[in-house]
């Protein structure tokens, strides 16, 4: 029901309309060349699948006839056996009779073996004595191993048979006298301390093969590669001899063949490898003092580890068994040695920078070592140091960031208590006499230090990294200071200020001059002059060390940092004008417009402030500051100015003279800054909308609407409620006034651009 479904919807989808049946034809041979494809790939695969269970089930056919062959065989032998028992008489007692008969020939056998058992472990012992007073030749080494695998090819037998022997009269072999009185278990407990003594040769030859290759003493690295060689193909047989009685233990009962020699691993080739891990071992040990004390000293440390790999490939390689592929042996044993001797240095928690960068620098070193070996770097396995370069660099880079961070952060608390406390004494001046803090030179010294430590590193990743942490770090400090300096100065705008809290401006306002100056210095550049700012230093100090990507790349950061100079610097002295007219000019500025106003030389006196602040701190402020302060001076006076129409009892009456008086006002101000040639000219410029005020005051009712619609197209930032205000002081003021103003509003429209000075007046 579902199939129909599926097919009525699917003829649905494909003729919708009326027009659709013309394409049934095409339809029906496309539909036919699809389900032919699909019987062909069906008969395809169905052929295969006949032909695989075909010959599965012929493979099955077969195994089952050849079961069935071996069955009958089986039954042939059993039959046999059952068939010769009964043909003999009194099997059981002949089989009895030849079974203590063997018993006894073994006896006879054994006690023939070891009636000379003492005599030739004397031999062996002095053979052994005779090469203590040789170790570098050790001429006897091979005929000790012979005569020793011998005798301990006896012992195994004797043991065996006692062991598995059923019949007690094997037992007289354990309790057998020899003819010194001795019973063969001392013999073989002699023979043990033999072995052992052999060993011991065997073992310091192994620990010395490299010098014994250097020293070109071949016949004994030849004697040795040819014991080391037969305990191995011992073992192989012991192993296999193991493995068949495991698996066929009846089998192996029975056929004697296979108790005969070795019977536990000896392990002489295991012990071979192990002897080259010591001996690079205890090497490496060395090479760890050295590193530790002295880091430079890793690769002269480790120059023994390339040395005695070239010994084993150019003079050893021909003295040792080719399946042995013996140089191929000593770079696995002695790369896995200086992989964990780099691992347990990188993991070690006292790891300090210079040690962490030598083990950097000498990954890649080693590679090209090894490389001139004939190993190349895809044949060393694991990663000499796991691939944990980024690691260590992230870790190398973030030892330096850390160093980076913690020294400013102990600067900036020194520079907060130093800046709140503001003690007698606690500025400097630089060669020009300036203001300036005692830690901006300690600041750029310290940056200049950690970035020639991250340059040690050869590694443009991790110069670039410090980089970065220093420009975080430098831009953090600019904000520190503006919080500071705006949490100072906002202290100052309690209109309630005590004689003791007014005699801290001083020391605030020093401290504002010193920070801009701060500022300037590390953007100040004057190249004819020979004058470089410390940012500029710093720019040069780093570009030849970074990638070229990077030093485009910070050229933003670079900017950004010298725009934050900019600001800060211009801020603080924004804030120090600021201060005195919140501090110096607070009850003057109460009175311009007033009744007071007229009867006062206020202008006059602010005025002569301004010519006491400047000559008290022109010789300590920066040239280039200067000029900002003269601005910042004119633009403060003329917004609080300005400002003044909100003050208490401003009112203008027509017969008043308040048109001169103003003008008197603006002659005064221009009188003091147009002795500055490079201020003056903006300043003048910038004080022309108090035009524009006196334009509103004067202007009838009627053209009170032209008036503002002048100065909005001129200053297109006028805020209305100081319009509104203004209009308010009027002493003729009516509500119309401002509606017809708020009106044309309405309708002017002006393109905004750059801000006035009209955007701080509210």
């Amino acid at each position: 029901m579902n199939d129909a479904e599926d097919v009525t919807s699917k003829l649905v989808e494909l003729l919708r309309h009326p027009d659709d049946l013309d394409k049934i034809t095409s339809l029906k041979a496309e539909f036919s060349r699809k389900k032919a494809a699909v019987d062909s790939q069906l008969k395809l695969g169905l052929k295969e699948q006949l032909e695989i269970t075909q010959a599965g089930m012929t493979s099955i056919t077969e195994g089952q006839r050849t079961v069935n062959l071996i069955k009958e065989e089986m039954m042939k032998i059993d039959k046999l056996c059952a068939e010769a028992q009964n043909m003999i008489r009194d099997f059981p007692f002949v089989d009895k009779i030849a079974q203590t008969h063997r018993n006894f020939q073994q006896v006879e056998e054994m006690k023939t073996q070891i009636d000379g058992f003492g005599a030739r472990l004397d031999e062996l012992e002095q053979l052994l004595r005779e090469d203590d007073q040789d170790m570098e030749n050790q001429n006897n080494l091979l005929a000790v191993h012979y005569g020793l695998s011998q005798l301990r090819d006896v012992r195994d037998q004797a043991m065996e048979q006692i062991k598995s022997s059923e019949d007690a009269s094997l037992e007289l072999i354990n309790n057998l006298q020899l003819e010194s009185g001795a019973t063969l278990q001392d013999y073989f407990a002699r023979l043990d301390e033999v072995v052992d003594w052999f060993d011991d040769h065997v073992g310091q030859a192994c620990m010395n093969l490299i010098p014994l290759v250097q020293s070109g003493n071949n016949g004994m690295v030849v004697r040795l590669a040819l014991i080391v060689e037969e305990e191995e193909k011992k073992d192989k047989q012991v192993k296999a001899l193991q493995d068949a009685q495991r698996e066929y233990k009846d089998l192996a009962s029975r056929l004697k063949s296979m108790n005969l020699g070795p019977k536990e691993l000896r392990g002489y080739k295991e012990k071979f490898l192990k002897a080259i891990e010591f001996s690079a071992q205890s090497q490496f040990e060395q090479s760890k003092e050295a590193f530790v004390e002295d880091p430079d000293k890793l690769e002269k440390s480790v120059r023994w580890y390339f040395n005695d790999l070239n010994t084993v490939k150019l003079g050893m390689v021909s003295l040792m068994p080719k399946k042995w592929h013996i140089f191929k042996t000593y770079v696995n044993i002695y790369h896995k040695l200086m992989h964990d001797f780099l691992i347990d240095r990188v993991q070690d928690p006292e790891l300090n920078p210079p040690h962490m960068l030598a083990i950097l620098h000498w990954v890649s070193k080693y590679y090209a070592k090894m490389n001139k070996l004939g190993v190349p770097e895809d044949q060393l396995h694991p990663h000499v140091i796991d691939d944990r370069e980024a690691d260590i660099v992230r870790e190398y880079r973030q030892l330096i960031t850390t160093a980076v961070e913690q020294w400013m952060e102990r600067m900036s608390v020194t520079d907060r208590q130093t800046f709140l406390e503001r003690k007698e004494g606690s500025l400097d001046t630089d060669e020009n006499g300036c203001f300036r803090t005692k830690t901006l030179g300690d600041m750029w010294r310290m940056l200049r230090e950690q970035l020639n430590v991250a340059t040690s590193s050869d590694r443009p990743d991790v110069v670039e990294g410090v980089i970065e942490a220093m420009f975080r770090a430098l831009e953090a400090r600019q904000r520190m200071w503006e919080r500071l300096v705006d949490s100072e100065q906002s202290k100052y705008m309690n209109p309630n200020l005590t004689p003791q809290e007014q005699e801290g401006l001083q020391p605030l306002q020093d401290w504002l001059v010193a920070i801009a100056n701060d500022q300037i210095a590390c953007i100040d550049d004057h190249e004819e002059e020979g004058i470089t700012s410390y940012l500029t230093r710093f720019k040069r100090d780093y570009e030849p060390l970074v990638t070229p990507a990077y030093a485009v790349a910070s050229g933003e950061e670079l900017d950004r940092l010298r725009d934050g100079y900019v600001d800060l610097g211009t801020h603080c002295i924004g804030l120090f004008g600021g201060l005195i007219f919140t501090v110096d000019f607070r009850s003057i500025m109460s009175e311009f417009f007033t009744a007071a106003w007229y009867g006062k030389k206020a202008m006059a006196q602010i005025i002569s402030t301004f010519e006491d602040y400047l000559a008290d701190y022109s010789p300590v402020l920066h040239p280039s500051l200067r000029d900002i302060l003269i601005e910042e001076l004119a633009d403060e006076l003329l917004v609080r100015y300005l400002s003044a129409i909100r003050n208490k009892n401003v009112k203008f009456r027509r017969s008043d003279p308040f048109t001169d008086k103003i003008k008197d006002d603006v002659v005064t101000v221009f009188g003091f800054f147009s002795q500055f040639d490079a201020s003056f000219p903006d300043i003048k410029n910038k004080w022309r909308v108090v035009n524009s005020f006196v334009e509103l005051l004067n202007a009838d009712k009627g053209q009170v609407a032209d008036v503002y619609e002048a100065i909005k197209r001129e200053y297109w930032d006028v805020q209305m409620g100081w319009v509104e205000a203004v209009l308010r002081s009027r002493e003729d003021f009516e509500r119309s006034m401002a509606a017809s103003v708020k009106a044309r509003a309405a309708e002017v429209y002006v393109e905004r651009g750059p801000e006035t000075v009209m955007t701080k007046i509210r």
